[in-house]
């Protein structure tokens, strides 16, 4: 392995949801503003295999990147703020770890070995580490280490950055994310968290070299060379990472706080080229300068937790600011949809997103949403099972096939519109059996779907188990649900749209994935346009 590729690990203490993700994203954002070539990967200490089987009131969404790896959210925030792919060799977790170590031990290559976690386990950690490293395609691998030091489930990952830093010495370095809260009653901020969460990692073998500590308010100097004092950093290294507004605000607060070129300085990297964030810059601006508004639904079955439909919200972000237009969502549970209340629901909105998911639990309002938008004119998109939603709606309201549904939730439907592909009827188990990752996708030629993406061919990521039945299409285009995208190879139908009606589009694939800041997705961009002009 070569030794120019250098490695940074994030690690988090005092408590979790602190941000690990946004920070590693948004330096990883700096680093390769400045030139280097940088990719993020994250180590998950949960035991499943992959977030796949998650339910998202679990750990948010489920990522899907172009390879078909189903991942853990943060891979959304590395692709939208690098605008770089990610793969399976970027999301890790303690059950892939000890499946290949167990796969290994059961083909006789550990020679008749005690297998152990050390050296064993940590061993497969490291190479998946070092994996991402070895064709010599990135400058910079940053490691983000899932939990919270001190957590058993995450103590082999930080053996193994122990031993890292001692195989790298030089091209290695660790970034501890801590908390410092403020104290209302005493009015004042207390490092003594921060203090401890250093502590349990220094029993655990590892020194932090930079800290960086979310804070509500701002950390004086003498507070931060109080923190370095008793934490073993040199004040730089102590960085302030407040509140803020937005996201997409960090990367320009790390900035500021000069994260990168300590880090650079930390690495023996060079600095003389300064971050060129023109075009971060630009769309910061245009976020927060808009000049119309819309509020658009999200109907679905987990918007308890928003994380569930992260990618969505997000992509509402580039896609509203490219329009330069203020999308407000507004969250909308499938299940309180009844034909009755629909209008309640949805009367006040600009248009609606009927949301990706499985299974029968609130199946029904997302059809009866369908409905009122189909039939009032509402600019509508549906996604994945909405799509779906939208063709079983079609098939009973307008063909007039009552009992038309997806084989999904009604296996002995007579008019199965949505049904399984040949070859998935066999399978049981629920991991990985999916058609999963980009697949190619032909458009139609004067279509909705067509005017946004202005080209024939796209490359979208699927995520589903169901498709649209070919055999009711004739059906469905001579009553005036056409489809307007096709999958070259297998002849599936990816999109559908509606005639007479200003803006409605169903489609197979998950667009939400691939949006980033410098490349909003196209479909939420012409969403949102049409959105707009349906207001006016």
């Amino acid at each position: 392995m070569s030794n120019s590729t250098k490695y940074i690990f994030v690690t988090g203490g005092v408590a979790s949801s602190l941000g690990k993700g946004i920070i590693a994203a948004s330096l990883a954002k700096l680093l390769q503003a400045r030139g280097y070539s940088t990719t993020i990967q994250k180590l998950d200490p949960y035991i499943n295999i992959d977030p796949g089987t998650l339910n998202p009131y679990e750990h948010g969404e489920c990522y899907v990147t172009d390879d078909g790896a189903e991942t853990d959210l943060d891979l959304g925030h590395y692709e939208r703020f690098l605008n770089v792919t990610t793969s399976q060799a970027n999301n890790v977790t303690t059950g892939r770890i000890y499946q290949s170590v167990i796969n290994k031990e059961r083909r006789g290559e550990y020679l008749g070995k005690t297998v152990q976690v050390i050296p064993h386990i940590t061993n497969e950690i490291k190479a998946n580490i070092q994996s991402l490293g070895k064709n010599g395609d990135y400058d910079i691998i940053i490691t983000e280490i899932g939990g919270t030091v001190g957590d058993i489930e995450s103590l082999p990952y930080v053996e193994a950055l122990r031993q890292m830093r001692w195989e790298f010495a030089d091209d290695c370095i660790v970034i501890h994310l801590t908390l410092v809260p403020f104290l209302q009653a005493a009015g004042e901020l207390k490092t003594k968290p921060t203090q401890h969460a250093v502590k349990q990692l220094l029993e655990l073998g590892v020194q932090p070299d930079i800290l960086c500590c979310r804070t509500e308010h701002e950390l004086d100097l003498d507070l931060r060379k109080k923190i370095a004092r008793f934490c073993n950093v040199v004040p730089e290294a102590v960085i302030e990472a407040m509140d803020a507004p937005t996201i997409y605000d960090v990367p320009l607060m790390m900035q500021e706080e000069e994260l990168d070129e300590v880090v650079l300085k930390q690495l023996n990297l060079s600095r003389k080229s300064k971050p060129n964030l023109d075009s971060w810059h630009s769309f910061l601006n245009n976020l927060k300068n808009p000049t119309s508004e819309v509020t658009i639904g999200i109907v679905g079955k987990y918007v308890e937790l928003k994380d569930s439909y992260k990618s969505i919200s997000e992509a509402f972000i580039h896609g509203g600011t490219a329009n330069l237009c203020k999308v407000n969502i507004e969250w909308i549970h499938s299940e309180k949809l009844t034909k009755a209340n629909t209008a309640e629901f949805l009367g006040k909105l600009d248009g609606v997103l009927v949301a990706p998911g499985f299974g029968s639990r609130g199946i029904t309002g997302k059809i009866n949403a369908v409905h009122y938008a189909r039939e009032n004119n509402l600019p509508f998109l549906g996604i994945c099972l909405g799509m779906q939603c939208a063709v079983i709606e079609f098939a009973r309201n307008v063909i007039g096939w009552e009992d038309a549904h997806t084989a999904e939730i009604s296996p002995d439907s007579k008019r199965p519109v949505i049904s399984l592909m040949e070859e998935q009827k066999n399978i049981s188990d629920m991991g990985g059996t999916m058609r999963l990752g980009q697949y190619k996708c032909e458009l139609k030629a004067n279509s909705k779907i067509y005017d946004a993406y202005n080209t024939e061919v796209i490359n979208e990521r699927h995520r589903h188990r169901f498709e649209f039945n070919s055999d009711y299409l004739e059906e469905f285009e001579k009553n005036g649900l056409k489809a307007t995208g096709i999958n070259p190879v297998t002849g599936l139908v990816e999109v559908v749209e509606a005639d007479n009606h200003p803006w409605f589009v169903g489609v197979q694939f998950h667009p939400e994935y691939k949006s980033t800041v410098d490349n909003p997705h196209p479909l939420f961009k012409s969403f949102v346009k049409a959105v707009m002009d349906n207001k006016k």
